[in-house]
């Protein structure tokens, strides 16, 4: 677990009662240790398919950045 996951857990992120809180907290996932521990979370809890799309489309994002990063550009 790293230091953001301590910071924000996984519970915190995704069970406020707000769909937009649990966007917000989804949108300041940076890596994908994070982000595979709050798709963990979701499937062994509520296993809300709006989350789990959200949690994918944030793991592409993230994908992509990290390519992009690498200095790997599709052009």
């Amino acid at each position: 677990m790293n230091d953001e996951t301590t910071d924000f857990p996984p519970e915190k992120r995704l069970e406020p009662p707000n769909p937009q809180l649990i966007r917000a907290g989804i949108a300041t996932i940076y890596d994908l240790e994070t982000l595979r521990e709050c798709v963990g979370y979701e499937n062994a809890n509520q296993r809300r398919q709006f989350v789990l799309d959200l949690l994918a489309r944030r793991a592409q994002e993230i994908r992509e950045q990290n390519k992009d990063d690498d200095g790997v550009h599709d052009e």
